[in-house]
């Protein structure tokens, strides 16, 4: 049985121009990929109302379509009323759905600030009401997403509770509920790194709701602060190692144990690196070896006091 156009869109076969448009609108927005990443039946729902809409926002081919069905459309039909003769050329979906999302919203971004152009029964510069009754999105709600070093290093999820303000059936009415936000946090986000969740604010009868935006921050840490792709120890090492030579132990965020020999003298200001032992370098490969550096800063511990014999031995060592 062929692919039912107007279910896919939620609609009757009497609905206007305006239904197709706002219904594409919705159900676009619902399940683009980028809103659920990684989820198949989300993505071929984007690509079943892109194709939906293709068809039946052509009043040509929607009139095929609704007189032959899927079948005729994409075969092709008898020019005229079913006379024999020259047929139709057969309709193929182009096969790319972000280009029927992009040529309605305007713009290769499918997120990027289109919620001014879009009247909330009709979308505006496709037969809108030329910016009257027209809805404003809220401005943005941020929220800091603060993530140990650990959870960035080895990537995890986290569940966020909100609560927000969502219509009632009646659509004049709302009511406060709760509801839980999936952060798929990737391996080496940095700080400053930002998820969107479109329209997750607050619901009225005039607004488009607000996105939810989380912001990364770094925990405090124990051990380590990180600077781009390093991460920073600061080793504390006596004076005497410090001219003498020493190795320095590590804990790393999986848990390793480094041992790191320091064969120099440690002088203010001198550091360590270590590489590929930093945070992992976030990349569309996501290649779990690549990573920063390990750098290792030096506090240097002077004794409090020194014997008469220790003062004697310093001077013989480091004055002659």
């Amino acid at each position: 049985m062929g692919a039912d156009y107007y279910s896919i869109l939620g609609l009757t076969r009497s609905a206007t121009d305006a239904d197709i448009k706002k219904s594409y609108r919705k159900l676009s927005l619902k399940y683009h990929p980028e809103k659920n990443p990684g989820d198949q039946e989300a993505s071929d729902k984007f690509k079943g109302v892109a194709e939906a809409y293709d068809v039946l926002s052509d009043a040509r081919k929607r009139a095929v379509y609704d007189q032959f069905g899927e079948e005729g459309l994409k075969n092709g039909v008898p020019q005229g009323s079913g006379e024999s003769g020259a047929w139709t050329q057969g309709y193929t979906y182009h096969n790319d759905p972000f280009k029927t999302f992009s040529d309605f919203f305007g713009g290769n971004n499918p997120f990027q600030e289109f919620y001014d152009r879009v009247d909330g029964d009709l979308v505006m510069g496709f037969g809108g009401l030329d910016g009257r009754g027209r809805k404003q999105q809220d401005p943005p709600i941020e929220r800091d997403l603060f993530l140990s070093l650990e959870e960035v290093f080895h990537g995890c999820t986290k569940k966020m509770k909100i609560s927000r303000r969502v219509m009632n059936e009646d659509g004049h009415t709302s009511s406060i509920r709760d509801k839980i936000l999936t952060i798929t946090v990737k391996r080496g986000w940095k700080p400053g790194t930002k998820i969107t969740f479109l329209e997750e604010g607050d619901q009225g009868p005039n607004n488009v709701p607000a996105n939810i935006v989380f912001i990364v921050k770094d925990k405090p840490h124990p051990r380590f602060r990180r600077d781009e792709t390093n991460l920073i120890h600061r080793a504390k090492v006596p004076l005497g190692k410090a001219l003498t030579g020493c190795t320095v132990e590590i804990v790393t965020l999986d848990e390793r144990i480094l041992h790191i020999p320091i064969n120099d003298i440690i002088k203010p200001g001198y550091t360590k690196v270590v590489p590929g032992e930093g945070m992992p370098i976030s990349t569309d490969c996501n290649d779990p070896k690549l990573k920063g550096d390990l750098v290792i800063e030096f506090d240097i511990e002077f004794p409090t006091s020194l014997t008469p014999d220790k003062k004697d031995l310093v001077k013989r060592a480091l004055l002659h």
